[in-house]
């Protein structure tokens, strides 16, 4: 990959794409796809696990505003529990990827897995860190599922969701075996699952 990031690629509009909540034990699988304009550039794009949570949101939204295009999508518990987490993450990404408009010309997925996208592109482990559209990506997609998980927190309080955003935290699982699963959580996950088989 070149460190000059997506703009140098020749083959038109670049998107990068990333997911967030692939780990928790709650919430949706959210991906975020961005296409960013060279003429407005982005300084501090970084990995978003590496941002303090003041910085992701103040870059999430020069995201919005800059981009040449952005889209987000989500893959819900059901989804989660129903295909596996990698099956739905790899969906939520398709989706992010449709709602761009323009849509790309090319695409840049973090990881190493492809997604069924409707545009050639290749896959790139470690890209939140190397490619500024696949942090941009990573930033909109982490913003945009902790602030789900802290409308979870308003429907389902006592978990924490707001504080932990879903995983495994020592507080979540106590609060697991205190109140047990409510409707966020995903019965395919193993302490959920143990729970649930404890208690059936």
């Amino acid at each position: 990959m070149s460190g000059q990031g997506t703009l140098d690629f020749a083959c038109g509009r670049v998107a990068g794409v990333d997911e967030a909540g692939r780990g928790p034990l709650a919430g949706p699988v959210v991906a975020a796809a961005v296409i960013l304009d060279p003429a407005r550039p982005i300084e501090g794009l970084a990995d978003s696990k590496r941002l303090a949570p003041g910085m992701r949101e103040r870059l999430a939204a020069l995201i919005r505003a800059r981009a040449l295009a952005w889209g987000v999508g989500r893959a819900g518990v059901d989804e989660i529990d129903r295909h596996n987490v990698l099956q739905a993450t790899l969906l939520a990404m398709a989706r992010a990827v449709a709602a761009l408009r323009p849509p790309p010309d090319y695409a840049l997925v973090d990881g190493d897995r492809w997604p069924p996208l409707p545009c050639p592109g290749e896959t790139v482990v470690g890209g939140d860190a190397r490619e500024p559209a696949i942090a941009a990506a990573s930033i909109l997609a982490k913003t945009v599922r902790d602030a789900e998980m802290v409308a979870l927190d308003r429907r389902f309080p006592g978990y924490g969701f707001a504080a932990h955003k879903g995983y495994a935290t020592p507080a979540h699982l106590e609060a697991l075996r205190r109140l047990g699963p409510c409707p966020a959580h995903r019965r395919s996950f193993a302490p959920v699952r143990a729970l649930l088989e404890a208690t059936a």
